[in-house]
């Protein structure tokens, strides 16, 4: 056998070469108090990197939960980094949302990483997938009927999401773990077939290495072929959009039945240039084609019409409520129509975007309120002098009469503090004599 490089080195390579931005960033490792995620906070403290912990206790199996989540506490503290504990009522979620105990799971422990991270501003949200799990969602994907996405695996970068050890194996993360004398947590659950993945862990992986041992790592090598060729397809269907999609200011995209149909394959190109918007009836799709005008079809969110020489694809109208929200003074996150917005106190103005203000809090009357916006309305744009109607204001951006509707403000009293999502209001900014920062974001 090929003696390989030490866990800890390979880990170090592969941070510096792919993963560089970890090393000066502040990150949360997502921690069940299992070996792999034992493993992966480990590496993160060989590694000196700034980083925090944290476990959900999902209530699923008794004191089994409760000294997993007693286990990583002390493990904190053995380390003396911060660490984050939560618990979830997981079967009453699930029965509640109609879902498997697996997905309520990941839905919830995703949900408060994201507002773990926010709250506490780190960066990144590491968990502890690796090639093993990659080879699992490979085979579970592909045993339910999957295009190009379901086959290139787990991403090692999602947004905030970072998978630092996907390169390594399962029996690495082993080998690694009884070298150094590292201790951690059995979930019983994972012993148990009923599950489709513990299934495929405990069966068929085990037979598919049986007969090639080298089936990891040549899977590994035809998963990077495949998201060759799918960075590929993505570019060309960029391409093709470019020629065939024009777009308009009321949000309707208009594609050229005659410019498809040159193509020898229409299902394979609709398929490329209408799923992220949700359409999965793709027989139809191609029958619609050479349908009468008028005939439609729908995704969760888009309106596929066809008219006499186009395709005309647009958003399902989705208008925002005249409901208002009020906000008093000791509430620091509340959930609106487009999104959660936060307010926290800080000690100095940071990034500023879109989705982010500072205003002075001393400025503000309480209750805040939250409403949509009407005719007549005007606010003292950031940055510029005098008033203007809002009106005006989503003329000159170019707002769609759908945007417009999805406009919310947020008011002191009778003032606009905030066109939220666009630009904030000149009389609440922050000045020399401000002594209260007030940091409001949504998300």
């Amino acid at each position: 056998m090929t003696k390989h490089k030490s866990l800890l080195k390979a880990f170090k390579e592969h941070i510096s070469a792919n993963l560089s931005f970890l090393s000066e960033s502040k990150v949360l490792v997502a921690c069940s108090g299992g070996l792999d995620s034992v493993v992966l906070a480990r590496l993160c403290k060989e590694l000196g990197l700034e980083f925090g912990i944290a476990h959900c206790n999902f209530k699923l199996r008794g004191e089994e939960s409760d000294g997993d989540e007693a286990f990583v506490k002390n493990l904190a503290g053995q380390w003396s980094v911060p660490y984050y504990i939560e618990h979830y009522n997981t079967e009453e979620y699930a029965d509640k949302n109609n879902i498997s105990i697996q997905v309520a799971a990941r839905n919830i422990r995703y949900s408060w990483f994201i507002v773990l991270s926010d709250q506490y501003e780190y960066d990144y949200v590491l968990t502890a997938h690796h090639a093993d799990d990659n080879l699992e969602t490979f085979l579970i994907n592909l045993s339910r009927g999957t295009g190009i996405d379901g086959l290139t695996g787990i991403p090692e970068v999602n947004d905030i999401f970072i998978r630092p050890l996907l390169p390594f194996s399962r029996d690495r993360i082993l080998e690694y773990a009884n070298q150094n004398n590292v201790k951690w947590r059995e979930d019983s659950s994972n012993k148990t077939t009923k599950y489709l993945r513990n299934n495929f862990r405990h069966t068929v992986v085990p037979e598919l290495k049986s007969v090639n041992p080298q089936f990891l790592k040549n899977f590994q090598t035809t998963l990077e072929y495949l998201k060759e060729s799918k960075s590929f397809i993505k570019s060309q269907v960029a391409i093709l959009k470019n020629e065939l999609f024009e777009f308009s200011e009321s949000d309707t995209v208009k594609i050229s039945i005659h410019k498809l149909q040159k193509f020898g394959n229409p299902k394979a190109y609709v398929y490329f240039l209408l799923k992220d918007y949700g359409f999965t009836a793709w027989e139809d799709i191609v029958q619609i084609l050479s349908a009468q005008p008028g005939k439609q079809i729908f995704s969760v969110t888009h309106r596929l019409v066809k008219d006499r020489e186009f395709l005309l694809l647009n958003p399902i109208e989705n208008k925002v409520t005249d409901r208002s929200y009020k906000i008093p003074e000791e509430e620091n996150m509340i959930m609106i129509p487009s999104g959660t917005l936060k307010f926290r106190l800080v000690d100095e103005i940071g990034n500023i975007d879109l989705k982010t203000i500072y205003v002075d809090k001393e400025k503000l009357k309480y209750p805040l309120v939250v409403r949509k916006w009407k005719e007549g309305d005007y606010f003292y744009p950031l940055g510029m002098k005098g008033k203007k109607k809002l009106s005006k204001y989503f003329k000159d951006e170019k707002l769609s009469l759908l945007a417009k509707e999805r406009v919310l403000l947020l008011c002191s009293g009778d003032e606009i503090v905030w066109i939220i999502n666009y630009r904030a209001d000149n009389r609440f900014k922050i000045t020399p004599q401000t002594k209260q920062i007030l940091k409001i974001k949504i998300t």
